[in-house]
């Protein structure tokens, strides 16, 4: 998967790392891929929720070594 952005929420609490993807997102173009890292698990579920709520598309979410990675795709 190509990933056109990153961004760092690591030891970011709700609504912080959704609130730097609303912004990251909003400097991208139409089907370009965002990849956040977050250390919150309510990351997670908030996450599939913006995705719901945006029509942002979330490609893939998984956990590693304690750090939470979640793919979007820009509308």
């Amino acid at each position: 998967m190509q990933v056109h952005k990153e961004l760092d929420a690591r030891g970011l609490n709700c609504p912080l790392p959704i609130l730097k993807a609303k912004k990251a997102l909003a400097d991208m173009t139409s089907g370009d891929v965002l990849k956040i890292v977050a250390t919150d698990p309510g990351s997670v579920r908030d996450f599939q929720a913006f995705s719901r709520q945006t029509g942002n598309e979330l490609l893939e979410q998984n956990e590693a070594s304690g750090e939470f990675l979640h793919y979007l795709r820009r509308r």
